[in-house]
């Protein structure tokens, strides 16, 4: 079991990897927010799905743009990461939208607001 979980971990990078260069590089769709970038990559162990979270440094509209022009490019980022990858069976993709970098910069700006009320109280 775990020499599987190493090549699930070793097939999630690469996926990640790729995934980004062709966000970055090959994709047209003016939907999609030059500020995307993949997060993280969970695939089946049977390689027949995978969820990729997608960050987007935007507002939610943008966002929300962004995941649909992602879904419907699908087909073609699926028949590229074919081509990239050497899979007997390409995952099929579900892209989701991961607010954890916006919910970070958020927490660390109420921090800062606190550490200077705290000054100013002093």
């Amino acid at each position: 079991m775990r020499k599987s979980n190493n090549r699930i971990i070793k097939i999630n990078e690469e996926i990640k990897r790729e995934l980004s260069q062709i966000m970055r590089s090959e994709l047209k769709d003016p939907r999609i927010h030059p500020m995307t970038s993949v997060v993280r990559v969970d695939t089946t162990p049977d390689l027949k799905y995978c969820k990729v979270y997608v960050s987007v440094l935007a507002n939610d509209e943008e966002s929300k743009n962004t995941i649909d022009g992602l879904v419907h490019s699908t087909g073609y980022i699926k028949n590229k990461l074919a081509k990239l990858i050497n899979l007997r069976n390409t995952p099929e993709m579900t892209f989701i939208l991961d607010q954890s970098i916006e919910y970070g910069i958020e927490m660390s700006k109420k921090i800062d607001q606190l550490k200077k009320q705290e000054k100013g109280e002093e």
